[in-house]
């Protein structure tokens, strides 16, 4: 039997301090859901990560931020500088140059080298006798000698030997001794970040681009005429001139006649009624298959190839739902939901009805089978030389699925982008941005006034959103044509492509209704009349209402200036008017600086003074302006300037702040 006292003594014992480390790593970021999820870089991004690093008294702390590519066994290690004394916060950075997945973790330790450097060079200020603390620092720097690889024993030799001259002060300012320091000096009792954090690298498209959604069966000239394949291969040069980078597809399979939707999602098709794309499979075959009238696999291979050729890369459509006649429900019952009666269960969300899909019952007894056999569609499609998806309803289906079908296609096809169509509630968005997607539809579809869109945009870019969640922000889809649109007119849709096309780095519309200002709706809906959803549309490219040459605009400027690729950078500015928006996007160093102000006011021509952040865009208080747009310069000076813009002229300026200017003679105007 335990003796009492001994048990409680043994409770309250201090702990063994040869054994512990004095300093203490919080905070640390960037991690999601305590390092469950990894948070989200493309290649050549950089981490940052910070932490509240600290100990008792005012010992100094040396810290390490140490990094690898998931699978090596060695580190690499960079210093963590500390940024804010006054909150212990650390920050240290590292470079991601591989896709794939990285780890990182953190080192922390009383650092006894610049303890003895700050407090010598505080004795020496004072006028205090340094002598025997030079002989601490010569026995500090002749430790981390015996530590050190042989090319940088002879500087710290030199350094110590230094010690012992008048020289001493020279070593006491070296910057490049306390580098060496940092790396070779000895350590004890280092604190260990009990985590071991990661980050998933992707390729530049799942940050940038500009997207745009078409129904390969309206490239035709007649409402008879199915599209094909061929028919956009020699749509390109239009998309490709608007400065698009990535053409979606909706599925492009074989659709079901069972239970076919007829125009305006009516339940009595015509015989020559095409149905809806996402009604997948019938005779032709499922999810692996190509609807005949598109063509054949050679045509979708040649139009991969000739889109490649353009810069284009064409994403497809991955909806797992099937038809009443795909070969799942004859050759897998067991994949769908049973009613009593034995039937199977059609897509529902009440009181709405979707008679030609079923939905698939991920819960099934074979349901590793199933998502076996679904993450084969996505592997074989990308097989094709497809590596952007766009996947519908996603919020519909397990977490744990789209965790276990990214993480595997990833693992093979590394490039691989996927983005989650999910109009859903915010933590649903959120968590399947956590699950692996490098993109997420969002709000911006609805958010049209300045506080709507400050308030939205500061969320999505600063807070911890921002290391998991891209937005990729389409202005219009097959399924929505927001009330803004409806009755803003021309200039509407030329506001919300400018809105579109900087706010976020990845943007998109759903064409040609966008860019031909399409504004028939179904009553009191938020849903286009005569969709292509259910139909095939013939469309006048060259209708002179068209903004097509607004947007070519837009997408040149994107391309042109690199501090539009990212999102984190974006800072809105203080302007007296409700009616109008104003926000910057720089790169880190300076160098490309963009000023961006929109008239929200569809109807009307708005002004105001625009309050200017001189330090933030590192220019004097007087500088060049050029609008992007419509080429127009201005040179401005002070703390406030006027803006004025008509939306029927242009209901954005997309300024391009060119260099500090002493006076306006400097002004360049032909920058």
């Amino acid at each position: 039997m335990p003796n009492p006292e001994t048990s409680q003594a043994s409770k309250y014992a201090p702990p063994n301090m040869l054994s512990q480390s004095r300093v203490t790593i919080e905070n640390v970021q960037p991690q999601v859901d305590e390092g469950t999820f990894p948070s989200k870089r493309v290649i050549g991004e950089k981490v940052r990560a910070t932490a509240s690093i600290h100990t008792d008294g005012h010992n100094a702390i040396g810290a390490t931020l140490q990094y690898r590519k998931t699978g090596e066994s060695d580190w690499q290690e960079t210093p963590m500088e500390l940024k804010q004394p006054g909150l212990d916060l650390f920050e240290g950075v590292f470079e991601v140059t591989e896709l794939g997945y990285y780890e990182f973790t953190i080192s922390a330790w009383i650092d006894a080298f610049t303890n003895w450097s700050r407090d010598t060079k505080k004795k020496l200020a004072a006028g205090q006798d340094v002598t025997l603390e030079l002989t601490e620092g010569a026995v500090l720097i002749n430790d981390a000698i015996k530590d050190a690889p042989a090319s940088a024993r002879e500087d710290l030799a030199k350094y110590a030997a230094m010690l012992d001259t008048f020289e001493y002060q020279l070593v006491l300012q070296s910057a490049a001794l306390h580098d060496l320091m940092h790396k070779y000096s000895r350590r004890g009792r280092v604190r260990e970040y009990n985590k071991i954090l990661s980050v998933m690298v992707e390729s530049e498209r799942a940050l940038y681009g500009a997207w745009y959604e078409l129904f390969p069966r309206s490239v035709t000239n007649k409402k008879e005429k199915h599209g094909t394949f061929k028919d956009v291969i020699a749509h390109l040069p239009y998309v490709q001139d608007m400065g698009f980078d990535v053409i979606y597809l909706p599925p492009i399979h074989p659709i079901g006649k069972a239970a076919r939707k007829g125009p305006n999602n009516t339940l009595t098709p015509g015989p020559n009624d095409v149905g809806s794309p996402w009604a997948i499979g019938a005779k032709e075959g499922g999810h692996k298959a190509i609807h005949p009238e598109l063509g054949s696999l050679a045509d979708f291979h040649e139009l991969i190839n000739a889109a490649a050729v353009r810069g284009i890369d064409i994403a497809l459509d991955i909806a797992f739902q099937c038809s009443p006649d795909h070969p799942y429900v004859t050759e897998h019952p067991e994949w769908f939901y049973r009613r009593p009666d034995g039937s199977i269960r059609c897509a529902e969300n009440p009181p709405k009805r979707y008679e030609d899909i079923y939905p698939i019952d991920f819960e099934c007894e074979d349901w590793e089978a199933l998502w076996e056999e679904l993450k084969d569609v996505v592997v074989y499609w990308a097989q094709q030389g497809v590596k952007v998806f766009r996947v519908d309803n996603p919020h519909t289906k397990p977490y744990p699925f789209w965790h276990y079908l990214i993480r595997e296609v990833k693992r093979v096809f590394p490039e691989t982008v996927f983005l989650s169509e999910a109009f859903a509630r915010p933590k649903v968005m959120a968590y399947l941005a956590k699950c692996g997607f490098s993109q997420s539809y969002t709000y911006f579809t609805w958010r049209n006034n300045k506080e709507e869109l400050t308030t939205y945009f500061n969320e999505l870019y600063n807070s911890e959103l921002a290391d998991y969640l891209r937005p990729n922000l389409f202005a219009n889809t097959p399924d929505i044509l927001p009330d803004f649109l409806q009755y803003s007119g021309r200039s509407g849709f030329m506001i919300r492509a400018a809105l579109a096309a900087t706010l976020g780095a990845t943007y998109g519309i759903y064409g040609p209704p966008f860019e031909l200002c399409v504004t028939d709706s179904m009553p009191n809906a938020e849903e286009y009349k005569d969709s292509e959803k259910y139909e095939i549309r013939t469309w006048n490219l060259e209708d002179p209402h068209s903004i097509k040459d607004f947007i070519t605009r837009l997408n040149k400027i994107r391309r042109s200036n690199i501090a539009l690729h990212a999102n984190r950078n974006l800072k809105f500015l203080n302007i007296d008017n409700r009616e109008m928006i104003a926000y910057t996007k720089s790169t880190e160093d300076g160098a490309n600086t963009i000023l961006v102000v929109v008239n929200l006011d569809p109807h009307h021509t708005q002004s105001g003074y625009l309050q200017i952040p001189f330090a933030e865009l590192g220019a004097d208080q007087s500088f060049q302006v050029h609008d992007l747009i419509t080429g127009v310069r201005f040179f401005w000076t002070g703390d406030t300037n006027f803006v004025q813009l008509d939306p029927q002229v242009s209901p954005a300026y997309v300024f391009k702040v060119l260099r500090k200017l002493k006076s306006e003679r400097d002004f360049d105007y032909f920058a």
